[in-house]
């Protein structure tokens, strides 16, 4: 058991309801100091709700939860002066330039004028963005937005960082550019709880991942130990009559013992192996029983099949999706 001085969040049984509806229902979290904690979910999962009650953003029906061994519900203002959090979407003034956008957010954290002007010219600089330092918002590509963002919850220096799906409609190449930022900061002794719905994000990125789905934790680990969890290989087969998945897949729980992960609109049929031999034993049982097959290949698992085999269904899930931009509401809380 982690002894509560090497955590920076600790959180038990948390819940979270809206009327009728559990959001969050009985969830809980170890993160430990200098890590990145991972907390994969498709939209509506959750992720969102759970991270806004640890910032104070939204009261705890049920639970308790600590930062850094102060309890959220308790010293709320206390826990503020600990985390910095960045929400979906980039909460930055379009009218404003990017020294006026931090140095606006730096003097709302009740930092002097100089002070705010001298951490927002680190802060930009830092970001590969001192060039940009007088351009307006409305300028500035998607990329650039939420890196300003990401420095903007960074001004107060705090010791953890909630990072609401950083990279969410970013391109590929600037996604990349977010990952390096985060294991910079990392690096620089910071804690980062990281809410995604890209599982190659949790993989690059999380030292250990927490995986909710409908407001419940259903798995945790790090992603070797998920991807372990669902076989140590996997074999990939393409049908070639896709009618043929169902049949399929009961002559590979015959074999194995194992339920196939399905992809029946691709003619996909995803198989977990403790030992790769048994490959072979699923290709002569589907040959006995006249299904034919386009490609085969054994790889080691990967995220989409953990979270595929744990839930059921991908994290493209839409259902009750809980978005909200986030630092906006604790930058208010904090001036109030």
């Amino acid at each position: 058991m982690t002894t509560t001085t090497e955590l920076a969040v600790s959180a038990s049984g948390l819940v979270k309801t809206f009327g009728d509806f559990t959001a969050v229902d009985g969830i809980d979290l170890e993160i430990r100091r200098g890590e990145v904690f991972g907390v994969l979910g498709p939209n509506g999962a959750g992720k969102t709700t759970t991270l806004k009650m640890l910032a104070t953003l939204l009261p705890i029906d049920a639970g308790k939860a600590e930062i850094f061994g102060v309890d959220v519900k308790a010293h709320p203002h206390q826990v503020r002066q600990l985390v910095g959090v960045t929400g979906q979407y980039a909460s930055v003034d379009e009218n404003l330039t990017a020294t006026e956008n931090l140095v606006l957010f730096g003097r709302l954290l009740g930092m002097s004028g100089k002070d705010a002007r001298a951490a927002s010219e680190e802060l930009l600089e830092s970001f590969g963005l001192q060039e940009a330092a007088k351009r307006q918002i409305s300028k500035f590509s998607g990329g650039m937005r939420r890196r300003l963002d990401l420095a903007a919850s960074l001004l107060s220096r705090p010791p953890l960082i909630f990072l609401d799906e950083p990279t969410t409609g970013l391109d590929p190449r600037t996604r990349g550019q977010m990952w390096d930022t985060i294991r910079t900061l990392v690096a620089g002794g910071s804690t980062v709880l990281l809410t995604t719905q890209y599982l190659d994000e949790a993989d690059q990125l999380a030292d250990r991942i927490a995986v909710i789905d409908r407001g419940v934790k259903v798995a945790e680990g790090t992603s070797e130990e998920l991807k372990t969890s669902v076989g140590n290989s996997t074999l990939h087969l393409r049908l070639s009559d896709k009618a043929q998945v169902a049949t399929a897949a009961a002559v590979v729980e015959k074999v194995t013992g194992e339920r196939p992960v399905l992809t029946p609109e691709a003619g996909g049929v995803n198989v977990p192996l403790a030992d790769a031999d048994r490959a072979a034993d699923v290709l002569i049982g589907l040959r006995h029983a006249g299904i034919s097959i386009t490609t085969a290949n054994v790889q080691q698992p990967t995220l989409d099949e953990v979270f595929l085999a744990l839930t059921g269904h991908g994290t493209e899930n839409p259902e009750n999706p809980d978005r909200t931009d986030i630092r906006t509401d604790i930058r208010t809380e904090e001036v109030a």
